[in-house]
């Protein structure tokens, strides 16, 4: 009898210990899960938003456990930064939904505020070592949104917070610029209140556009660095510490994370190159170019290491809040969006600072294919209007050559510019050919060249002309309208026959004549003159916009992209000829198979492939 009372009580004492075990380690499990997501009093707030999203299954542990427990799975939505799949029965609505923000705001709100991410980062990041958080400054994160929609802008925030040491990240500043969505108002305050970082909403009652709207956030900024996000982006493990530790060891260092592509679609992570900088084309374009073999081996060969960029994306960039305002920060008579990146690029270049693009820095970025906000007097309006202050401040007798490439911006009113030009006169800033020199020779703009101007037949009086065409695509012959734009060609130095960033390009014997990128090694893409705008410039190439040359391939001429190894010409002044240098073909008027088109063929002396090369006055 008592045998069975003791044995009765060991299996009271057993049940109860194992129920204080599980308990303890439930409660462990809860604190922990929120202390790594570092969203210690906002984790349930968290999962109680997401759980609307995600089907309950009814179990126990589910009833008996914190939300915060079981709906942080890897397997969830886009976790990993896996594409999201839309249930067939939703994909109707995703459809119609993706109109209100130029993205799939299903697939988005499937997707946790906390999404994981892989570690992204090449393995010889991961080895750097920095110095201590102490010795780093911290930074104010400056974030504009207009109706952005509530994931993406959480996720942005929560990125942030969960992949940045707590010391380094002073706060977070929301600036709304008039948003007119019901929960990106008192929600979202009451929202980020329960955030464990200083986090502060910053409301405009009126549209004042990207650029002020980021001015009025930076004045309010308390960290020794502002870093500027947009509000669809996500921050990968370790991005802060290197961009940081860049303006510590120098505080001109203007510094950029590689920017990596959030689908707009699936919201799958897709990695960007390392291998890629910033430039611009004639018409003042941003575009991404490959690295070129100079900054390669400034870096040594280290893929790691910053690289120097000409100009950034702008959207994404760290800069010392003091030298922010001594640079000048950004142009208060520009609108909107649109050209402040290569104001600022151009500017720091040329007053003494740097921009680099750090290669162990990683945040990802929703793109999107068309904007889905209003701009006022419409885009044209806007970007001529931004882009005309950049050169009548910035580019010296270029602006010259820019609204001979593009007379139409004249149009466009850009007001005062005398303060911009103070300031550079105040800071002493170098010309804009030093720059061209000495931060971006691989440009595109014709600094060394034969000819810059129009290429006219002298049989039929036409002009050749790009078409406002793209790399691989046929160049077109019409009439010379002397108006530039599209028919203003260089033949450079290098004997390329290039408009903006594509060549002429011939690359089989009859073949058409095509745009391909210039690469300024001649081979396809060069070109002898026998003497629309292009430059004949001097790698022998005839260049024109977008770093397209002229080459040959078949029997009519197409563009090329001047740096990709081909389309070089022989310009001969006795008998006005353009020779094709691999081919040793001359470039003809229209032919029988294609009247819209220049020829490339045998060279016969007529008149038809005779060219006038005009020298273009600016």
């Amino acid at each position: 009898m008592v045998s069975r009372v003791r044995l009765h009580y060991c299996k009271i004492i057993l049940a109860t210990s194992l129920v204080w075990f599980l308990l303890d380690v439930f409660i462990l499990m809860y604190f922990t899960d929120c202390a790594a997501n570092s969203v210690n009093t906002n984790c349930k707030q968290d999962h109680h938003e997401e759980s609307k999203k995600q089907q309950d299954s009814g179990g126990f542990l589910e009833k008996l456990l914190p939300k915060g427990i079981i709906q942080r799975v890897p397997t969830g939505p886009g976790e990993m930064g896996k594409p999201v799949v839309i249930p067939l029965d939703r994909q109707a609505e995703s459809k119609e939904k993706f109109k209100i923000n130029q993205f799939n705001l299903v697939a988005s709100d499937m997707i946790s505020l906390n999404r994981s991410l892989p570690d992204y980062r090449m393995d010889a990041c991961k080895r750097k070592s920095y110095p201590p958080n102490s010795e780093l400054p911290d930074t104010s994160v400056v974030i504009v949104f207009h109706n952005e929609a509530w994931s993406t802008l959480l996720r942005t925030v929560h990125s942030i917070i969960n992949r940045s040491p707590r010391e380094l990240l002073n706060e977070i500043l929301l600036v709304d610029d008039a948003s007119e969505r019901e929960e990106l108002g008192k929600k979202l305050e009451d929202y980020i209140a329960r955030l464990p970082v200083s986090t502060r909403v910053i409301r405009s009652e009126e549209r004042t556009g990207l650029i002020r709207a980021r001015l009025k956030g930076a004045k309010q900024a308390r960290g020794k660095v502002i870093t500027f996000l947009d509000a669809h982006c996500e921050c990968t493990e370790g991005w802060l510490e290197p961009l940081l530790y860049e303006i510590h060891k120098d505080r001109t260092a203007v510094v950029c994370p590689i920017i990596d592509v959030i689908g707009d679609d699936s919201f799958e992570y897709i990695t960007g190159s390392d291998m890629t900088w910033g430039g611009f084309n004639w018409k003042l374009n941003f575009r991404w170019y490959p690295v070129p073999q100079r900054e390669l081996d400034r870096r040594g060969g280290d893929r790691s290491n910053p690289t120097k960029t000409p100009t950034m994306a702008g959207g994404l960039f760290s800069i010392d809040r003091d030298y922010f305002y001594e640079v000048g920060s950004y142009d208060e008579g520009m609108d909107i969006w649109g050209g402040e990146n290569l104001e600022m690029s151009f500017r720091v270049w040329m007053c003494g600072g740097k921009v680099y693009i750090v290669t162990c820095s990683r945040v990802g970025h929703v793109f999107r294919k068309t904007s889905p906000y209003s701009w006022p007097g419409g885009v044209a309006r806007i970007i001529n209007h931004n882009t005309q202050r950049i050169v009548e401040v910035w580019m010296d007798e270029y602006k010259d050559f820019f609204y001979k490439i593009n007379p139409g911006v004249r149009s466009t009113s850009y007001g005062d510019v005398s303060e911009r030009k103070a300031l550079r006169e105040k800071l002493h800033c170098k010309s804009f050919k030093w720059y061209l020199q000495n931060v971006y020779p691989e440009s595109q703009m014709p600094v060394e060249y034969h000819a810059l101007g129009e290429i006219r037949n002298k049989a039929t009086g036409q002009c050749i002309d790009s078409m406002g065409r793209k790399s691989g695509e046929k160049v077109g012959m019409v009439q010379c309208h002397g108006m530039g734009g599209n028919q203003i060609f260089s033949y450079t130095k290098k004997q390329a026959l290039q408009t903006d960033d594509v060549c002429l390009d011939v690359s089989s014997l009859h073949g058409p004549v095509k745009l391909f990128q210039c690469h300024g090694l001649g081979g396809n893409q060069k070109w002898e003159y026998d003497r629309q705008v292009f430059a004949y410039t001097g790698s022998k190439q005839l260049a024109t916009d977008d770093n397209l040359c002229v080459d040959a391939t078949y029997n009519s001429p197409v563009f090329t992209r001047c740096d990709s190894g081909k389309g070089q010409w022989d310009y001969v002044k006795e008998t006005l000829e353009l020779k094709h240098v691999n081919s040793k073909q001359c470039l003809g008027a229209a032919g029988p198979n294609d009247k819209d088109a220049p020829s490339i063929g045998p060279c016969d002396g007529s008149v038809r492939q005779k060219w006038v090369l005009t020298d273009m006055k600016w």
